[in-house]
């Protein structure tokens, strides 16, 4: 009778140990959420918290008619400003690409700068759109609530739309989407009528001594944009490490894929990373084939 007793009580104290613990991880994300409502207030929108530990803003630029080789481009495909920002060693921390016209360009670098926001790059993405677009690369350390109104007082300079709220209806793609992730080995999601996968590397990539979560831009992003008849266009970047590189290239223009831009995103991280750009309008199932060639010659994780 006594050993049941102490099963009982042993059985007890797990019970009310994982109760404990359940609360505790429930305070603790309700304490996080409550901590970045504050930064909501500075950016003017809406976070979301990441499963890796950031919270994270979308900006589309759905105010932009751009085209590129006739078609429409979409926020979504490539014109979609972002910060993702975290708490790290005491200060917060922020991280973020956004998409300018050649006009909004020096407003916005000359307001972040004044703040103490570093431009870690500014380049294109994309080749042959009407207008031209321009990707600026952010950092920055401090109070969190001080780096989001410096953000968001940058973006004033620029004709980026207020939030707006999601279709609760997703779009119709009219791709073989359950093929393509078979293909990639990685399921997607449909973000208003973009496809999108994302693939993060296998190793760690760090900042300062401290992982950087992928939230934060560095998970290869794989985009298709539906254009009728079971066809799609591709765009994205590849993270690489550079013996990477050339293979990649090679994998993609071997499945007339467009190699569109090269270039580094951020200044201090390990390894070195190169981010590759690309560009395809075809067959949706087929351009995925390329995408898994050039995947096989990166230490991506793997998937399915």
């Amino acid at each position: 009778m006594n050993n049941y007793r102490k099963l009982g009580t042993l059985i007890l104290l797990a019970l009310l140990s994982l109760a404990t613990a359940g609360a505790k991880e429930a305070a603790t994300k309700t304490r996080r959420s409550q901590d970045w409502k504050a930064v909501d207030g500075a950016m003017g929108r809406a976070g979301q918290d990441q499963p890796d530990g950031t919270h994270k803003f979308s900006m589309p630029r759905k105010d932009l008619k751009v085209m590129v080789e006739g078609v429409d481009v979409k926020a979504g495909l490539a014109l979609g400003s972002w910060t993702a920002f975290r708490n790290v060693k005491g200060q917060s921390e922020v991280m973020g690409d956004l998409v300018l016209t050649e006009d909004e360009v020096t407003p916005v670098m000359d307001k972040l700068t004044s703040e103490g926001i570093e431009i870690t790059a500014l380049h294109n993405h994309l080749q042959h759109e009407s207008p031209r677009v321009m990707y600026m690369h952010i950092h920055g350390r401090g109070n969190a609530i001080k780096l989001a109104t410096a953000i968001h007082e940058a973006l004033a300079e620029t004709k980026t739309p207020p939030a707006s709220p999601q279709s609760a209806q997703a779009e119709e793609l009219g791709i073989d989407t359950k093929q393509i992730d078979s293909i990639l080995g990685h399921p997607g999601k449909n973000n208003g009528g973009i496809y999108q996968i994302s693939v993060p590397r296998a190793a760690h990539v760090t900042e300062n001594g401290m992982v950087i979560p992928n939230s934060m831009g560095i998970a290869t992003a794989l985009n298709f944009q539906p254009t009728a008849e079971g066809k799609a266009a591709i765009t994205g970047d590849f993270v690489l490490i550079g013996s990477e590189v050339n293979p990649v290239i090679k994998a993609l223009r071997a499945n007339g894929i467009a190699v569109t831009a090269l270039h580094s995103h951020m200044l201090d991280e390990q390894p070195r990373l190169f981010f590759m750009h690309f560009w395809a309008n075809d067959d949706a199932v087929k351009l995925a084939k390329g995408l898994r060639a050039a995947l096989n010659k990166t230490a991506s994780q793997k998937g399915k």
